[in-house]
Order: structure tokens, then sequence, then C-alpha cells
């Protein structure tokens, strides 16, 4: 049932979507290195590689730069026209693509590169490998703004791994325990009404909606 809405949507969204895609390629063509797309490994559904499909919005080699898979406020790798697509999440559209070929689905776990996958245990692993990866999912409405929770350090590798891989990796675990379609269109709804409000709100929000997820909440309600 949930492949079925995914192809209807993303056949929907294309179709609307589709100037604005247009726009997108031609000034990516025509500003910064002159990339359009951004392809990388990601661990998919039941551990395999796919290229994940983004617009390019940083330097060619980011990765092996500075914080190398953690994006920081005011990245000096991203592109000027990057933190706009990045800004209002236009740079993750290409992923319709991978929905399509059915690589993704619009919900479920983020797709993570290996390196970050080799961070969570076992378990979470086991868990999170028989989803296939979201557009969005419960971890990236919780994780909007997470390039804020590096403002204040200087190890950014240690806040991820001791901090961050924690609860994402709980979060993701809680959806693969209570996969239905009422809490994928949840998390539809909850993503775009995200857009339009701001942080500490959609955090009120989540906490009404995910009320049971105590640990994960007092985490981000010590942050506000």
């Amino acid at each position: 049932m949930i492949r079925f809405f995914d192809i209807l949507f993303i056949v929907i969204a294309l179709i609307f979507l589709s100037p604005l895609l247009i726009i997108c390629i031609f000034i990516l063509k025509f500003t910064g290195e002159g990339e359009i797309f951004y392809l990388q490994d990601r661990i998919g559904e039941n551990q395999k590689l796919f290229k994940i499909i983004k617009f390019a919005t940083m330097l060619k080699d980011s990765p092996n730069l500075l914080s190398k898979n953690i994006t920081l406020k005011n990245d000096s790798r991203v592109l000027p026209i990057g933190k706009f697509l990045r800004k209002f999440k236009i740079n993750e559209l290409p992923q319709l693509i991978n929905i399509l070929k059915g690589e993704m689905s619009i919900v479920g776990p983020r797709p993570l590169t290996p390196d970050n996958y080799s961070l969570y245990s076992d378990y979470g692993k086991n868990k999170i490998s028989k989803l296939k990866p979201g557009l969005s999912g419960i971890g990236s409405i919780f994780f909007m703004s997470e390039e804020d929770f590096f403002v204040d350090s200087k190890n950014h590798q240690e806040v991820y791994k001791k901090k961050i891989i924690p609860i994402k990796e709980s979060l993701e675990i809680w959806y693969y325990q209570n996969k239905s379609v009422y809490n994928y269109f949840k998390v539809i709804f909850l993503t775009i009404f995200s857009f339009f409000i701001n942080k500490k709100s959609r955090f009120q929000i989540l906490r009404f909606f995910y009320k049971d997820l105590h640990k994960e909440v007092k985490f981000f309600n010590d942050r506000l």
C-alpha cells in the first residue's frame, strides 16, 4: 500500500515541480562549479548500496574537507546558490527519482553514508536496514535543524557520534516498530507543516504527536 502512495505522490510531484527542477538545473549548470547533480553512496534496504541523487550544493571535494559528512551552520563548503537550495530542502528533490526506482520511500529512515551507518549499533542496523530509506522521516523532522547542535562544539565528529547518533537511531527504530499507513501520512503532514513554523513551535507539535518518545523528547527539550 505504501509503495502505491509513493508512486502516486511522486508522479504528481514531478508534474507540478518540473518547472522548478528545470530552473535549478540551468542555474546550477552556469553557477558555482558547473555541477548539477551530486551522487553519493548510501546504505539502502537490506544494506544494499545505492547512489542517492541530490542537487549539487557544495564544493566537489566537500566530503574530504573540514567536517566531512557533517554539515555545519554557515558551512564554508556550501556554494552561494546551495545555501538557498538547502534552506528550503530543494536540493533533496532529485531523490524523487530514487523513490521511483524503488531505492527509497517518501517516509523512512534517512539514507546514511557507510561511515555514518557504521556508528549505529548492530541492533539498530538490523532494524533500520529492513526499511527503505526515506526522503523524510521521524528522524528528519526532529533533526531538521541538526546544524544547530554543532554551534558550540569544536569536536563535531564526537558530538555527532556520542549525542546525535543514539537519538537518531532510537527514532528510526521507533518508526520501524510503528510503521503504518497512518504514521506514513503523519510524517508527510508534519514535514510539510514544519516548513512554516519556527524550531520551538515545531518541537512543541512533535512533543504532542509523539508523547511516547520520552528520552528523545527530553533530549530536544534540554536544548531549546
